[in-house]
């Protein structure tokens, strides 16, 4: 009762309920929460199904798969979860975020095939992946602040903000990814509300095409597929 009584005080201030619990689901897997990391929340689940989607007949192959940003690893631990044959390497410039992705590769069964290593973005490597994913900070500087108190408050700032125009990582990505990419291989990117057109710009300014968009349980754009010409 006392433990319920703590989570209830903690709720009435804000807090959201899977920061008070330590742990949310995803893509029906179990993963535990920092302060280091974003939640894991439903729309982000529309990248890996467009991840799937390329990936298609070949989920038994040995696909190397690379996650920028990882967090707490939901996007490439989810995707192991069904390639039993496939690699990946998760990269965060948080060493909390990266603790906890590797804690959440061992409870879902994956740590084996999974390396987690704090760094920014693409810096150091010097390999290709057959699959390129990120969920980045997408949120303009100027909104942060604004942000609802749930967000603002428990989110890491890392995890959010984007720079001026929200942008910033795009630009990294459009820079440095097509070295990165085996031939045949795709990027898959979340985007935020609006955002659409321009990171098709910019990705496409950087020599990659646009394969397509999938949208959210709201409808609206939220996966970005791209791949070499």
């Amino acid at each position: 009762m006392e433990r319920i009584a703590q989570y209830a005080r903690r709720r009435l201030t804000g807090e959201p309920l899977w920061r008070i619990v330590g742990e949310r689901e995803f893509w029906g897997l179990p993963f535990t929460l920092s302060a280091g990391t974003l939640e894991p929340r439903p729309d982000s689940e529309t990248v890996v199904e467009a991840a799937f989607e390329h990936i298609g007949t070949r989920r038994d192959r040995t696909l190397s798969i690379l996650d920028l940003g990882t967090g707490t690893g939901c996007l490439l631990v989810a995707l192991l979860s069904e390639c039993g044959a496939a690699t990946g390497l998760g990269i965060d410039l948080s060493a909390q975020a990266c603790e906890t992705a590797r804690a959440n590769a061992a409870r879902n069964g994956v740590a084996e095939r999974v390396h987690i290593r704090q760094g920014s973005w693409t810096a150091g490597l010097d390999r290709t992946f057959d699959l390129i994913m990120s969920n980045p900070p997408y949120i303009p500087t100027a909104t942060v602040a604004i942000l609802d108190a749930s967000v603002r408050e428990h989110d890491p700032a890392l995890a959010l903000d984007g720079g001026s125009d929200g942008l910033d990582p795009y630009r990294v990505f459009a820079g440095s990814l097509p070295a990165l990419l085996a031939e045949g291989g795709a990027i898959v990117l979340e985007i935020g509300a609006g955002q659409e057109d321009d990171v098709k710009a910019i990705m496409q300014g950087g020599g990659l095409v646009w394969r397509g968009s999938r949208r959210d349980l709201g409808g609206h754009p939220r996966a970005l597929i791209f791949a070499l010409p």
